[in-house]
């Protein structure tokens, strides 16, 4: 069977992209690896994707998705991609399950948060641990939280913590920011950020949730205990994208080139959600380009 739309990866921009698909007429397949959400189903709390007033869960946000795009005849096989052929008018999508074919691809495989790779991090996700400042700021008010990280993204978050939380409190490897010169000025500005200079993670303290952090001196190697409510891993995304090295444009990261069209360098692929290149990746964006997707797909289909 040929399906008119295969969707790899359930996460919200997939699902969002099965239900317009689906509602549309077509003939469409979810392959999901592990279950509904993506790394929306990781955060216990989200807060900043309307029609909630008291946030949802990201696991049950995710489910909702799942059942919402079926209710009109979209198919979920849970499956794990090893292989695809993205060239010519029918797509070949190789998986754990069999091989898939499709007259259209929608690649929403997503990206992953980069971590520390300190022992329990994983465990502590959650419990003090966080990724995603615009997620799970709002749980940190009037607390003291680091942020760690050196670039763009890291200052950003902890211009964004500042507001919310008493303290912020900057740790980089390095004597001074990676960052953009603007945000320099910004930061010297925030009386409620302080900077750790030359320090990195040496380990995480907790007793259950996390209660501070062991940092080490970069050029002395002396440690030293920062006490803490929380912390935002602020040291890059990685986009999974390995799949499709060689066939699909990317950009220097590793993210796949697709404007708001969300349509790719090869017709009848499209990329959604944090994939992608764009400036901000949430749920309430990667819903966005699932709709996007399916409106361009249904065109392309048009004009086989």
């Amino acid at each position: 069977m040929t399906y008119d739309m295969i969707i790899i990866g359930g996460g919200p921009g997939g699902y969002t992209a099965a239900l317009y698909a689906a509602r549309a007429g077509l003939q469409v397949a979810v392959l999901e690896k592990l279950s509904a959400g993506g790394q929306m189903a990781l955060t216990t709390q989200i807060d900043n994707y309307p029609g909630f007033q008291d946030g949802i869960d990201g696991f049950q946000l995710g489910e909702q998705m799942q059942q919402q795009a079926e209710r009109f005849g979209a198919q979920t096989i849970l499956a794990e991609v090893t292989a695809v052929n993205l060239k010519g008018k029918e797509k070949q999508i190789v998986t754990s399950e069999g091989t898939f074919y499709g007259k259209t691809v929608v690649i929403a495989t997503g990206a992953d948060p980069k971590a520390l790779g300190l022992p329990e991090e994983k465990a502590l996700v959650g419990r003090g641990v966080n990724y995603c400042a615009a997620c799970d700021g709002m749980r940190y008010r009037g607390k003291t939280v680091a942020v760690i990280g050196g670039g763009n993204t890291a200052v950003a978050d902890a211009l964004q913590l500042s507001r919310i939380a008493e303290k912020v409190i900057l740790i980089h490897r390095r004597d001074q920011l990676r960052a953009t010169q603007v945000y320099h000025a910004q930061l010297q500005r925030t009386p409620n950020v302080e900077f750790r200079w030359n320090s990195q993670v040496a380990a995480l303290l907790h007793d259950g949730k996390l209660t501070g952090l062991t940092l080490r001196d970069t050029q002395t190697g002396a440690e030293s205990t920062l006490e803490c409510d929380g912390i935002f891993v602020s040291i890059g995304r990685a986009p999974i994208t390995g799949l499709f090295s060689g066939q699909l444009s990317m950009d220097e990261s590793g993210y796949i080139i697709a404007g708001e069209s969300t349509e790719t360098s090869i017709p009848g692929v499209f990329a959604v959600g944090d994939v992608r290149t764009k400036v901000l990746r949430q749920v309430v964006t990667a819903v966005s380009d699932g709709a996007m997707a399916a409106h361009y797909a249904e065109e392309y289909l048009a004009s086989l």
